[in-house]
């Protein structure tokens, strides 16, 4: 009875066994002619995003909805082929496309297990899934794929085939590919990885999500032993090498990876640029984009602007805690309280959010979103020892949220703040005007209005160099008399009402010469030498160096820098100073490649020498360095001199009521500018000036771009005569006078100085102006001027 049985049943079976091989068979003729082509494969377009990098090949941004990074089979390295087929398929270069013995290994598993426990899906498989298919689980979908790997593999080599798997598979974090996923997990190229870093990747194609090392990382941990156990099966690795791979300790990069300099408001400004020119193509076409911006500057700029930002704010005062939460005496709720509050803060900057645990006058203890406990104690303390102490009504108490960041080379931690106010930078190489360095704000992620492009602001006195320009070419010298005293401007003049314009001192010193008066920014002298040669001349004046006149109103308060311009305007307008009079046009993007490497892009700037049209005399440019020299060495910006050099000239800029402050300086090689303020104008406070604010900025930055860069002055250029003159009257001095009752010639000694002119402006013979008056007037040597030698501004 029981033989009978059997028999029925393997008869049973055989007969399921025939159908089933009829109706596959039957699936298979009518499924394989409508399988898709190859083209995909064999003209392999990944959706590459727009990468960005400075000059020297810094990464500072990418732009795409899928983190990819092509590499070709070739360059990958053997470790990592081998984890991939140890973890997916040991037998990928042996079978063709369908692993048989593979398939019957995962039915019987499957058989013992009650239900679909492992799958048998080959590497080749999983590319013709992820090319061509769904993931639906149906007996259609699984017999199209197999279907397609063996069309694949009849197609495509074996390294092709595993090049597109390496560089199309899911690895989770948005990234495709194991190039992206390295970068994306341990923040550096395939090439740099370990064994043991690699064997975490070569786990993940499994489930990205359930094996994601930043998400669960002892369930990615036991994933890779597993791979790194396949691996010594298979002999890849021997029992040391296994072992040692088992026992590294691992770095996973927590947050989105980050460029290698932080220059994201560039970046933005790239993007923008590109996606004008080639539109949504630009996110997954994989261009590069070469800026002109050098790592070392950008990096400078980053720093010397987040450090003005918090002196700023050290110097204005703590302003008290984000907010406050209450902590529980129970261990597990604080911890879970502590959790909840910081998690929904990201860190700003370098500015991590913490929950206090405890303060008092000397000692802070605080901790981070990585349970961390940290310090604060010492000098760390000064600028918030009321709140620390519970002074004035003031009290840092537990359960306080605050930022706090690490500073030094041995790092401290200091109490810090989101701070209010803003500042940016831009540096451009007056020769061709590449952008060197440009920092928009404190932070992109919390403000992503560009500063240095579009903050519309008042130059306040930082704007006075163009109007002394103007007036030179008027026929002014830095040797003219202007009167420093008060005055009265009608409505007329100022396009308002009646003005009173003051020094920012309040002073008022007489004639003086129009050196001293740019050197100490005397803003009564600004307004007379406007008054001189008309605000109309000057509003005209002003376009040779690239400025809008219809954001300069033509009226005297157009001396004291009341109309507007960005930084980057500011930036291109010195340059034409620092290289000695011509116009160049700021730029950033230097070339554009495609995904292969062709050039699809590139600058054509202006360069100094070559095609830079002339829109200043070069005497003019001379005569400007050779004043705003001064002001970096004895006048507003006389701090400069800490840098040691003596190849610097720059102008301070401050508003009214300080709503702005600004630093225009310049080298032979670099221009750069820096301003401080708020979005939403109000008063910096009654002592910020550009010298206290914005100066220190620059030079934070520039002592870092200038290092090992020697110093060059400027040629003085044929036309220029120098002569000595009576600092007190500007009037040329002689060596002798004429004693008529001994009817000889004495020597004298009279104090005296140096100073520059044009050639073909020789001196008036009328007597010097009467001062007391609101006409202004000027006056000159009233001897010829004599050649002197050729000379160099220092």
């Amino acid at each position: 009875m029981f033989s009978k049985w059997w028999h029925y049943a393997l008869a049973l079976i055989a007969s399921l066994g025939v159908v089933g091989t009829a109706l596959a068979g039957l699936a298979a003729a009518l499924i394989y002619p409508n399988l898709p082509p190859l083209e995909a494969l064999t003209d392999y377009k990944p959706k590459l995003p727009l990468r960005i990098f400075t000059a020297d090949g810094a990464l500072i941004g990418e732009f795409g909805e899928e983190r990819r990074a092509f590499i070709a089979i070739d360059k990958v390295p053997d470790y990592m082929k081998q984890a991939i087929i140890a973890a997916e398929d040991e037998r990928f270069y042996t079978h063709g496309g369908v692993d048989t013995l593979g398939v019957l290994r995962a039915a019987g598993s499957n058989l013992l297990a009650g239900g679909a426990k492992e799958g048998a899906s080959t590497i080749t498989m999983q590319v013709a899934r992820n090319f061509f298919l769904s993931n639906e689980k149906t007996f259609t979908r699984k017999l199209s794929e197999a279907m397609l790997a063996m069309k694949i593999e009849h197609n495509l080599s074996k390294d092709k085939i595993l090049e597109l798997y390496i560089n199309q598979i899911y690895l989770g974090q948005r990234a495709y590919g194991f190039e992206a996923a390295a970068r994306t997990y341990f923040g550096k190229p395939m090439r740099e990885l370990s064994l043991a870093e690699f064997a975490m990747l070569a786990g993940l194609p499994k489930a990205p999500s359930r094996y994601n090392p930043v998400v669960n990382f002892p369930r990615a941990k036991a994933r890779q032993e597993y791979v790194l156990g396949r691996m010594k099966t298979l002999k890849f690795i021997d029992q040391p090498t296994w072992k040692a791979a088992v026992q590294q300790k691992l770095v996973i990069r927590q947050t989105r990876p980050q460029a290698e300099v932080r220059a994201d408001y560039a970046a933005e400004m790239v993007r923008q640029t590109l996606f004008e020119k080639y539109g949504e193509s630009i996110y997954s076409s994989g261009y590069k984009v070469v800026t002109t911006l050098r790592r070392t500057q950008q990096a400078a700029a980053n720093r010397a602007v987040w450090q003005g930002i918090a002196d700023y704010d050290m110097r204005h005062g703590y302003r008290g805690p984000e907010k406050q939460i209450s902590l529980p005496a129970d261990k597990a709720q604080r911890a879970a309280a502590i959790a909840s509050a910081l998690e929904e803060l990201a860190p700003v900057s370098d500015m991590q959010p913490a929950v206090v645990l405890s303060a008092d006058a000397k000692l802070i203890r605080a901790q981070l979103q990585d349970d961390t406990v940290v310090d604060i104690s010492g000098n760390s303390l000064k600028w918030v020892a009321n709140w620390a102490a519970g002074k004035k009504g003031r009290q840092l108490a537990p359960g306080a949220v605050v930022r706090v960041q690490a500073v030094g080379r041995k790092p401290q931690w200091r109490l810090a703040q989101l701070p209010e106010v803003e500042a940016a930078l831009v540096a451009l190489n007056p020769q061709d005007g590449a952008i060197t360095a440009l920092v928009g704000g404190f932070d992109f992620s919390r403000n992503k209005f560009n500063r240095v492009t579009q903050a519309w602001r008042q130059p306040g006195s930082s704007f006075k160099p163009f109007i002394y320009s103007a007036a030179l070419e008027k026929g002014y010298t830095p040797a003219t008399l202007i009167n420093d005293a008060p005055l009265s401007v009608s409505a007329e003049e100022t396009g308002s009402t009646v003005w009173e314009p003051k020094n920012y001192d309040g002073s008022a010193s007489g004639p003086v010469r129009m050196r001293t008066a740019l050197t100490k920014s005397l803003n009564l002298v600004s307004v007379r030498i406007l008054q001189g040669i008309g605000p109309s001349y000057a509003r005209d004046y002003i376009r040779r160096f690239g400025f809008d006149p219809a954001r300069h109103p033509p009226y005297l308060t157009m001396a004291l820098g009341a109309g507007s311009v960005t930084p980057l305007q500011m930036a291109a307008a010195y340059s034409v100073f620092a290289n000695g009079g011509f116009g160049v046009n700021p730029y950033l993007i230097d070339k554009v490649f495609d995904k292969d490497g062709r050039l699809l892009m590139q600058a054509s700037p202006q360069q100094v020498g070559r095609n830079a049209p002339r829109v200043i005399d070069p005497r003019n440019a001379w005569l400007m360095t050779s004043m705003m020299q001064d002001v970096t060495r004895s006048g507003t910006a006389a701090r400069a001199g800490q840098l040691g050099r003596s190849d610097l000239a720059g102008k301070t800029g401050t508003t009214n009521d300080a709503l702005d402050t600004w630093f225009a300086g310049y080298t032979p090689s670099l221009v750069a500018i820096t301003w401080m303020g708020y979005d939403q104008p109000r008063s910096l406070g009654r002592r910020e000036t550009g010298s206290q604010s914005a100066l220190p900025i620059w030079m934070n930055f520039m002592g870092t771009a200038l290092k090992g860069v020697p110093q060059k002055g400027w040629a003085k250029p044929d036309g220029i005569i120098s002569v000595k003159i009576n600092p007190a009257t500007g009037t040329r001095l002689s060596d002798t006078v004429w004693d008529t009752l001994l009817g000889t010639a004495l020597a004298v000694e009279t104090p005296s100085m140096v100073e520059h002119f044009y050639q073909e402006f020789p001196p008036p013979a009328a007597p010097v102006a009467v001062w007391g008056d609101d006409s202004g007037g000027f006056t000159e040597p009233d001897e010829p001027y004599e050649r002197a030698e050729p000379e160099t501004l220092p």
